[in-house]
């Protein structure tokens, strides 16, 4: 007659349930830890890159566009200004507004707190024109600056999320987490079935996206020259816009 076997006590089987159960939530922990550790960081660099961009169009409003207002508000005729542009080659035109030109109190306040050079108003307007356009150079060659190293900053982002998903298979990390579970019959992709498509989902929800370009946000400017390389041609350009508005004077304003 054949030995009879005797079954394990329940308790063992029950302290191999446990530890199954408290392997498997280890196994997730070090998956999520891992998986939205290096989430997080992606996150960070790309929320403190849409800032920068947010600073650089700041100063681009502020620093450049409040230069070209003062050039077109000593300018003023339309035809001057697009030869400015031409000598330039700064680009298209930027942040024009005829009112700019015609509106006595915009010119003021254009000018407020500025000190004019000069004994004359011919050398003051001359004066206060190459000096703003000085300041214009020194800030468009930062604002260039700033947008590549942004550029520079978009790319580095876009390596670190092809690099993470290299390293991080949503679906397989999904499908993996099932099996944990005992589900590992129903969750692959082949089965079909709602898992399948509940992976896809959350996939598509979990997906890291680089931020917009920075080169698609804000205007890309062209270097200006020196005044000096083309000291002839500007002096031609205030002679010019002074003729147009003899009664102009930067102290009466």
């Amino acid at each position: 007659m054949p030995e009879k076997v005797t079954p394990p006590p329940t308790c063992e089987v029950i302290e191999v349930e446990d530890f199954a159960k408290s392997l498997a939530f280890e196994v997730k922990k070090d998956i999520a830890e891992r998986y939205f550790g290096f989430r997080k960081i992606i996150e960070e660099d790309s929320t403190a890159y849409q800032q920068e961009v947010i600073t650089s169009a700041l100063s681009l409003e502020n620093e450049i566009g409040f230069d070209l207002l003062r050039i077109y508000a000593l300018l003023r005729d339309d035809t001057l200004i697009h030869h400015f542009y031409e000598l330039t080659k700064l680009g298209d035109v930027l942040f024009f507004d005829s009112y700019v030109t015609t509106s006595s109190t915009i010119r003021k306040r254009l000018f407020e707190n500025r000190k004019t050079r000069g004994f004359f108003k011919k050398s003051r307007f001359s004066n206060m024109f190459f000096d703003v356009y000085d300041e214009l150079l020194g800030h468009v060659e930062k604002y260039r600056a700033s947008l590549a190293a942004l550029v520079e900053e978009h790319d580095m982002i876009e390596e670190e999320i092809n690099i993470f998903y290299k390293k991080n298979d949503i679906s397989g990390i999904m499908v993996f987490l099932r099996s944990l579970d005992g589900d590992s019959t129903k969750s692959g992709t082949m089965t079909g079935g709602i898992h399948a498509s509940g992976n896809i989902s959350i996939e598509n929800k979990m997906r890291l996206h680089p931020p917009e370009s920075a080169e698609k946000l804000l205007p890309i400017l062209a270097s200006i020259p020196p005044a000096s390389a083309i000291q002839n041609d500007l002096k031609q350009l205030v002679k010019k816009a002074l003729a147009l508005q003899p009664a102009f004077d930067l102290n009466r304003l």
